[in-house]
């Protein structure tokens, strides 16, 4: 009967695990060494409203409190991954991370929770958008902020990149006069949900530089233009080059012709970043190597299928790939298709 009782808060979320604890508890020292590595994923499981007053860097959410919680974690975070978990106090992770355990996921759990990590005089932040770090060859860091949709936000060595910044998306809206004036803006095509003139202006400054295709420059008014096969050295450190970006299905070439609009790929001190644009999975991606990470795209009839993303993906190869653009298509499955390629999908909120 006490078995019982104990799984059954368990399964409430009011304790920390039903049986034999399958996960490391580690203090904040520990825990803040581990997610030093780019690969632990850090997972906040947490309401969205607690998130929202404070949470670890780069943290994704997922409130252990839900009922989809263990699926929402199998559709987001492949099981090869280890995870960093943490709650309030502790408890609620603790619970979370021995469910996930049983899933054959790798857990750590921090004790004390967000109260011991502040307490601890560690940094928290209320920036809501995920956010996800690399590293570079030399050891300098790469933060991608999720923003929304096709908007990425990249930080690099105290320079600030925007990748088809929008102001607003649906019901969402982005205030860019939060953030720091952007050293440069890269735009891919024109479609509204790419090219926003209001969010261009706003983080625009002195020494911006705007990048983007021929009819961008042309109905902003400036710009450096950029067609398919250009490569331009920003910084000695930092090369953009334009890739072809474009729909082949019958019925679908309107959306993009062929030549018209620009992928991109950043080499930004040895990490090659592809940002695909609109795009299916066109032949040219043969020809596209060495990638670390790679945004793809995903909701047809504009951009890809699943399918189409899971071809692009193989035939690219990256390390570590972001679905992005894609609106209501689930992705949900993507990440196990690509897990035994040894291809990292990380779904974040690029609805």
């Amino acid at each position: 009967m006490k078995k019982f009782l104990t799984c059954l808060l368990a399964t409430l979320g009011l304790t920390s695990a039903c049986g034999q604890q399958d996960f490391e508890n580690v203090d904040v020292k520990g825990f803040s060494g581990l997610i030093e590595d780019s690969d632990v994923v850090l997972l906040d499981v947490r309401t969205a409203a607690e998130y929202a007053e404070g949470h670890i860097e780069r943290a994704i959410l997922i409130d252990q409190k839900q009922s989809d919680f263990v699926e929402k974690v199998k559709a987001a975070i492949a099981t090869d991954r280890k995870i960093a978990v943490y709650c309030r106090s502790g408890r609620r992770s603790a619970n979370a991370a021995n469910r996930l355990a049983a899933e054959g996921y790798r857990c750590v759990n921090l004790q004390g929770g967000i109260l011991a990590w502040k307490e601890a005089g560690m940094p928290v932040t209320t920036d809501t958008y995920e956010v996800d770090v690399f590293k570079t060859k030399s050891g300098k860091t790469v933060k991608f902020h999720a923003l929304v949709h096709a908007s990425i936000r990249i930080q690099y060595d105290g320079k600030e990149i925007q990748i088809d910044p929008v102001t607003k998306l649906g019901e969402k809206n982005i205030d860019y006069a939060t953030m720091p004036k952007a050293d440069y803006i890269v735009v891919t095509h024109e479609h509204f949900d790419h090219f926003n003139q209001e969010a261009i202006k706003i983080l625009s400054g002195e020494k911006t530089r705007f990048i983007t295709n021929k009819n961008c420059a042309e109905m902003f008014g400036s710009g450096e233009v950029m067609a398919n096969g250009d490569k331009i050295q920003i910084a000695d450190d930092f090369t953009i080059e334009a890739v072809p970006a474009y729909n082949y299905t019958e019925g679908h070439t309107q959306f993009h012709p062929k030549g018209r609009d620009n992928g991109y790929i950043l080499t930004i001190d040895g990490l090659r970043i592809y940002i695909a644009g609109d795009t299916e999975d066109i032949p040219e991606m043969k020809s596209i190597k060495d990638i670390d990470i790679a945004f793809l795209p995903c909701n047809q009839p504009y951009t890809m299928t699943t399918e189409q993303l899971i071809r692009a993906a193989n035939i690219i190869k990256p390390k570590v790939m972001f679905p992005y653009h894609y609106g209501q298509t689930d992705v949900s499955g993507v990440p196990s298709q690509l897990q035994r390629e040894g291809i990292d999908v990380r779904i974040r909120h690029y609805e």
